[in-house]
């Protein structure tokens, strides 16, 4: 009885080995697993579990007539960072790679804002988060306002049918929002950081991601931070060493299409 036992327990792993080898075999981890230069050291990704988040780039921070225009904050970098975001986003779909984008926006009540003495309050009522306003297209608009202009992704990187769509109300995405859980369920683990700003919503995400064991890449040309941009030094070179050192990992939109194409060329051999 005991030969029969061990026996079927032999069985049992062989078999356990086989379904896990053929699991392994279906999903490619092996040969999906691709290399991209970054610092401190280049990273190792599977596209199968890695996702671009796309952080605030919507007309309130990116577009001419949007709140940080008005409030004569300077936008050229944001506007600088549409370009590559727009290849990297192309690149990553043709890939198979999930995209979700982040969106800054409160409901029209403003009940999501905070308490009246909560910080996030106090400074977005500064930046005069909830007021009317006429829109660049003629429209009636409201800053930071769910579904309207102000906090539409800007034209040249709108989300496709497949993409994820996520409002936040923090700096961080992972603030009372469902990103944990979604990349959860699509098996995420590596995150392609791009989007606006740097030291702020991007650094605050990536800082919550660490801390939730996410892998993330940080896509320099794909960012910018207007604090600091007149100075020697810029909060957005600060929040990249920043990461460098102990939060992820530094690339820019090059290396990640590139490692890509070096993929799409392996598999096409």
């Amino acid at each position: 009885m005991l030969d029969l036992i061990i026996r079927f327990g032999i069985i049992g792993i062989l078999v356990g080995q086989l379904c896990f080898a053929q699991a392994c075999s279906a999903s490619g981890s092996k040969r999906e697993m691709v290399s991209i230069d970054a610092k401190p050291e280049s990273i190792l990704i599977d596209p199968v579990r890695s996702a671009v988040i796309v952080v605030d780039m919507e007309n309130d921070f990116a577009a001419k007539g949007g709140m940080f225009d008005r409030a004569g904050i300077d936008i050229s970098g944001a506007q600088k960072a549409i370009a590559p975001i727009t290849k990297v986003l192309a690149a990553a779909r043709q890939a198979g790679l999930k995209i979700i984008y982040l969106k800054m926006g409160y409901r029209p009540d403003l009940s999501d804002l905070g308490p009246n003495d909560s910080v996030n309050r106090i400074r977005h009522l500064k930046f005069g988060v909830g007021q009317k306003i006429q829109a660049p297209d003629g429209c009636e608009s409201r800053v930071l306002i769910r579904d309207t202009w102000d906090t539409d992704i800007v034209p040249e990187l709108q989300p496709q049918p497949n993409d994820i769509v996520i409002y936040k109300t923090r700096f961080s995405g992972f603030y009372q929002t469902d990103l944990d859980a979604t990349l959860k369920k699509l098996g995420i683990k590596h995150l392609i950081v791009t989007g606006v700003t740097t030291s702020i919503c991007v650094e605050s995400t990536v800082r919550d991601a660490m801390f939730r064991d996410y892998l993330c890449v940080l896509l320099q040309d794909c960012m910018s931070e207007p604090i600091g941009h007149d100075l020697p030094r810029t909060n957005h070179e600060a929040s990249l060493l920043n990461a460098e050192t102990l939060f992820g990992w530094i690339s820019d939109s090059d290396q990640f299409i590139k490692a890509l194409a070096t993929k799409s060329s392996q598999a096409a051999r």
